[in-house]
């Protein structure tokens, strides 16, 4: 399978040096890459998360197989919606998809489907890719793109990844891509999101999942953060930090109307 890009010339430029020049401007130039388990990322246009995704890339030393796991937006698809062969073509060059790591996965978790329809138009993880390459040539990945899934659910996957992820015996980032709060006022977006993010930074998955549901934080990727959380704490995850948290008000300056975007690293 080929898949071409969705969101190419919209969300990010189209042309490779265009491409290379707007990541540029989203990053510090003060690189320290630490080896990471897992790392939270948004996926909006650059131009609105660019700076919290550069703050998370350029801090992280990234590894040669990367698991990414999105949120549905598009409705399309199965559940739990995996691609296990083939490569995405991107501006700046095809991204292979990791066979290996994806046949392990569908070995632990039965409920996990092959599902192109899912991830066709998605952009939760197209929008990881450019960042990567930038940083990372060559790399192979695994999409996992996910519906709305209860809390049991999301500790079942996640515990089936760490499986997956240790059978392969190298390292593997788990990106899990998410924006946060959803077209309320900076400021009642920023205070929501920092309850969110406490528990993100405690590694706590259950306190995520439930904090976001009980508190009506409209975090669109609070499943892929649930599921990432889960699987690193089982890899031996220590602590997280937080890169940075922003919203798109701070761009746009349009203030009563944002979204939130939070960059962590999972070490």
């Amino acid at each position: 399978m080929l898949r071409q890009p969705a969101v190419s010339g919209r969300f990010y430029p189209d042309q490779p040096q265009a491409l290379i020049e707007e990541i540029k401007s989203h990053l510090s130039g003060k690189r320290k890459p630490v080896r990471a388990l897992g790392a939270v990322a948004p996926h909006a246009g650059f131009m609105y998360s660019g700076d919290v995704a550069g703050s998370v890339y350029e801090r992280i030393d990234i590894p040669d197989r990367i698991l990414i796991i999105g949120p549905n937006h598009t409705g399309r698809g199965r559940p739990v919606a995996i691609l296990s062969e083939g490569t995405w073509t991107m501006p700046m060059g095809d991204v292979e998809i990791d066979t290996e790591l994806a046949a392990a996965i569908k070995k632990y978790l039965p409920g996990v489907e092959e599902d192109d329809a899912a991830h066709r138009d998605e952009h939760s993880l197209e929008t990881q890719l450019p960042f990567l390459q930038y940083f990372k040539k060559p790399f192979k990945f695994v999409p996992l793109c996910l519906m709305r899934l209860s809390l049991a659910d999301c500790i079942k996957v996640g515990h089936a990844l760490a499986r997956a992820i240790e059978e392969g015996g190298e390292p593997v980032l788990v990106v899990a891509s998410s924006d946060m709060t959803h077209y309320e006022t900076h400021e009642s977006a920023s205070r929501k999101d920092r309850r969110a993010i406490d528990q993100i930074l405690k590694l706590d998955a259950e306190g995520l999942h439930t904090t976001v549901h009980d508190q009506h934080i409209t975090m669109c990727g609070v499943n892929p953060v649930t599921v990432m959380l889960t699987a690193v704490r089982d890899l031996g995850a220590k602590q997280a930090v937080l890169s940075r948290y922003m919203t798109s008000g701070e761009v746009s300056g349009d203030m009563d109307h944002v979204v939130g975007y939070a960059g962590v690293i999972v070490t």
